[in-house]
């Protein structure tokens, strides 16, 4: 993540045109005309493609177009501020994920938004688990090898991440803080970059989703190692759990993707569009398109992401404190 200068904060003034519709003062009749997702992630991302399956079954259920628009760049604060100054009803609403919301408070000195008071919880669309991986010619083969490495040699194993104070870069500080081991943190710009400076061995290991690995897993250039979590994934079941691989208990590196409005939406619209997205969260073939990816559908109630985002932010705000986390 990159702190924005004067330049990108521009930027987000500009991205604040989007189309507004007036105000409605319930959800009946909910939705007339088309309904804008407007995503902070770039086209082809797992987030987009997730987004757009979900869309493309909410525009059949209201028989109304549902449109992703990707507002790539500047930690989210593009397409976070956009939404933030949309009229509340619920026809532009905020995709995000765990940085954006709970992650970006406690890394930021100054965000154009607030999460807890500029948005609405509306539902989430998936939640997913990341794996340690390895290039295939490392010879790290468990958690085991990993800890006994790192401690043999302090300082000098490497674990990269695609943002300085994201969710691989605090999970992989995660890693050390359990195994009591010094590593050095490597971060890049573009997460395929990523991968393929770990398939190369130019750095050691990295978290990451089946999705955001999946082409250089299957091309044979990286390898899992261990799950980040618990229990075992359903994806790949034979792949061990960190605890199984060799290391301590407590290890969860998880994320999510959740919908969110304008403050000011009506309760009742809310609702409509939290059921709607539970029931096509509940179809067979969303679940597939997900699995794809890794994604495992994640049907809440508006309460329960609600307390999602505030339990995370203070985990976070704890794990940014602590690993010195900063955008700089």
């Amino acid at each position: 993540m990159i702190r924005p200068n004067a330049a990108v904060l521009a930027v987000v003034g500009l991205a604040m045109g989007l189309g507004m519709a007036g105000q409605p003062s319930s959800a009946q009749g909910f939705p007339n005309q088309p309904v804008r997702l407007v995503s902070p992630f770039p086209g082809g991302s797992g987030p987009d493609v997730a987004s757009r399956v979900v869309g493309e079954r909410l525009g059949a259920a209201w028989k109304q177009p549902v449109l992703v628009d990707p507002r790539p760049g500047a930690s989210g604060f593009i397409a976070a501020s956009a939404v933030k100054q949309a009229a509340p009803t619920g026809y532009d609403l905020l995709v995000a994920d765990v940085g954006v919301l709970s992650v970006n408070p406690s890394l930021f000195k100054s965000l154009p938004y607030a999460p807890k008071t500029d948005f609405v919880p509306v539902g989430a669309f998936y939640s997913l688990s990341f794996f340690i991986v390895v290039g295939n010619n490392s010879p790290i083969h468990s958690v085991k090898d990993l800890i006994a490495t790192a401690t043999s040699s302090p300082g000098k194993i490497t674990y990269g991440s695609n943002a300085v104070g994201g969710p691989l870069h605090i999970g992989g500080a995660q890693v050390q803080a359990l195994t009591g081991t010094q590593m050095v943190h490597v971060p890049y710009k573009d997460i395929s970059q990523l991968y393929v400076a770990v398939s190369t061995g130019e750095v050691d290991w990295a978290l990451a989703s089946l999705g955001s690995a999946g082409p250089l897993l299957k091309a044979g250039k990286l390898r899992l190692v261990a799950l980040a979590d618990t229990p075992r994934s359903a994806f790949m079941p034979n792949v061990p759990t960190f605890e199984e691989s060799g290391g301590p208990k407590g290890l969860s590196v998880r994320s999510w993707l959740a919908l969110m409005a304008p403050k000011g939406t009506p309760a009742a619209v809310v609702a409509t569009i939290n059921q709607t997205l539970n029931e096509v969260l509940a179809q067979p073939e969303v679940a597939e398109k997900f699995a794809a990816f890794g994604f495992v559908p994640y049907p809440l109630a508006p309460a329960a992401l609600t307390s999602l985002i505030a339990s995370e932010s203070t985990f976070y705000a704890e794990m940014v404190k602590r690993t010195g986390a900063s955008p700089e």
